[in-house]
């Protein structure tokens, strides 16, 4: 039999056999090993967090960049605000005060915007 080693984001490694670990695995780099638990460091799974809401709303932007340009051939004063509205938004999402102020992994994942970033990948 061939053991198995988890290391967390220090680099240190333990056989997995004998850990404690957390039920998802969404957060991985964020794994921290104590003896023979594994936690996740809430500062590294924001980024990590930011760095998902940032992979989502690219293609999100991208699609809105659409809009915003139909609405300007249209002159459509309206719809022209609603893009860049939504434009910042989607920018401004990685800066969302419940992402600073998550203190746990529950916290965090109910900090994903799905009105503006669609279904949580949480």
């Amino acid at each position: 039999m061939v053991d198995t080693y988890i290391v967390d984001k220090d680099g240190n490694s333990a056989n997995a056999a004998n850990i404690t670990v957390p039920s998802s695995r969404n957060f991985r780099e964020a794994w921290v090993l104590s003896g023979n638990v594994i936690s996740e460091d809430v500062t590294k799974a924001k980024e990590i967090f930011k760095d998902k809401i940032r992979e989502v709303r690219k293609p999100l932007l991208e699609a809105e960049d659409v809009t915003y340009m139909k609405a300007l051939e249209a002159d459509d004063a309206t719809a022209k605000a609603a893009s860049v509205t939504r434009k910042n938004n989607l920018r401004n999402a990685p800066a969302n005060t419940a992402i600073e102020n998550a203190t746990t992994i529950d916290e965090l994942k109910a900090a994903w915007d799905s009105d503006l970033l669609g279904n949580s990948p949480y």
